[in-house]
């Protein structure tokens, strides 16, 4: 590879070094205070990422109000990773383009090139068209315009903040510049390298994205890659109630404040219906070749299957919406009906992932 972005590259190798270099010094002014001066920086910068850049801005989520903007715009100085403007032009392209030539940080290219090697080859080929919605706002744009005083701005203030909480210059240098930069960073690019290799593919299993709840915990809900990749448009990550997702609980919580509004959820059974489609043309083209007696009888199944599952969940979905139109004394039938088509849909979808189960192992494909 030809280093392109020599500036991009000096940089990152001058922390990295520096980080190294002054690890010595900072051991004898080491504190307590210090790792949670860096501990409260990492996760404003990192959520500042996540919770602004990605899922506002990148894929729009949903709507924040000028105050919350200027939380995310100026305490995403602490990430250092471009004007929002920027990486969200990057992440649209990443997921138009994911797993080709024309992904920035394609996985395709390797482990190392997704990580961290595609900042010093990739020139950005700006097309306004892309990013024509976050042109249209006044915010995204003096941000843009004003990125680097808005980095000496922010970082100024937290390094003189820290050093009289930790009462050591080098202590906040330390960690609560070198220290946070790195980690928000390296867990960035993990996103585009790990969660693109080691994980579980439980949504879009054509896909090279992967659920990874590890990276999760680092990423503030991040993790949950393959669900993203699936369906972007989502303010959640995170679906389950038990997954970790720090983004997602700050956007509800500022919703119940009033600060965001027009949350974007995909719906479980419309999750199902995409699962469903995608599972049985990943499996057909798989066992397409395939001549045996069990072949033959788990397309048959497969179609009867997904038939009957499309055929319940539209059922399902018409009857949630005559429930909105219904009288006071529609209302209750309608709930019941509801209720045994939920029952009667779940019974479908535990037999769909039965069936499928099976046909992974038996012709041992990833599943």
């Amino acid at each position: 590879m030809k280093i392109k972005n020599w500036d991009m590259f000096s940089f990152v190798v001058a922390y990295h070094i520096a980080l190294v270099a002054l690890l010595p010094a900072f051991i004898h002014v080491f504190s307590w205070t210090a790792v949670a001066f860096f501990l409260v920086t990492y996760t404003l910068g990192g959520l500042s990422i996540t919770v602004g850049y990605h899922r506002l801005y990148a894929h729009k989520a949903y709507s924040a109000n000028p105050f919350f903007e200027w939380c995310v715009l100026l305490s995403s100085a602490l990430a250092f990773e471009m004007s929002a403007l920027k990486w969200s032009y990057d992440h649209r392209i990443h997921h138009n383009y994911v797993d080709t030539d024309k992904d920035p940080y394609s996985i395709k290219k390797g482990f190392w090139y997704a990580h961290i090697l595609w900042l010093f080859d990739y020139k950005r080929d700006f097309d306004k068209s892309l990013v024509a919605d976050l042109m249209k706002n006044p915010h995204v744009m003096l941000q843009d315009k004003y990125y680097g005083s808005f980095l000496l701005g922010v970082n100024l203030a937290v390094f003189l903040l820290g050093w009289a909480l930790t009462g050591s210059a080098l202590a906040s240098f330390y960690m609560g510049f070198l220290m946070r930069m790195a980690m928000i960073h390296h867990c960035t690019w993990f996103i585009n390298s790990l969660c693109h290799t080691y994980g579980s593919k439980t949504y879009a299993r054509e896909l090279s994205a992967v659920d990874n709840a590890i990276m999760a915990v680092l990423t503030f809900g991040e993790g949950y890659h393959n669900y993203h990749h699936a369906f972007a448009a989502d303010y959640r990550n995170g679906i389950r109630w038990y997954h970790f997702d720090p983004s997602k609980w700050t956007i509800w919580v500022a919703s119940k404040l009033g600060l965001v509004k027009g949350l974007r959820v995909i719906n479980e059974v419309t999750v199902q219906k995409s699962l469903v489609s995608k599972d049985k043309q990943m499996i057909l083209e798989h066992i397409s070749h395939e001549m045996d007696e069990y072949a033959t009888e788990l397309k048959a199944k497969l179609e009867e299957l997904s038939v009957v599952f499309e055929e319940k969940a539209g059922a399902l979905m018409l009857k949630a919406r005559e429930l909105k139109q219904a009288s006071a004394d529609q209302k209750k039938q309608i709930q019941q009906e509801i209720k045994s088509l939920r029952v009667s849909l779940k019974e479908t979808w535990d037999e769909w992932v039965e069936v499928t189960r099976t046909a992974a192992k038996q012709y041992e494909f990833a599943h």
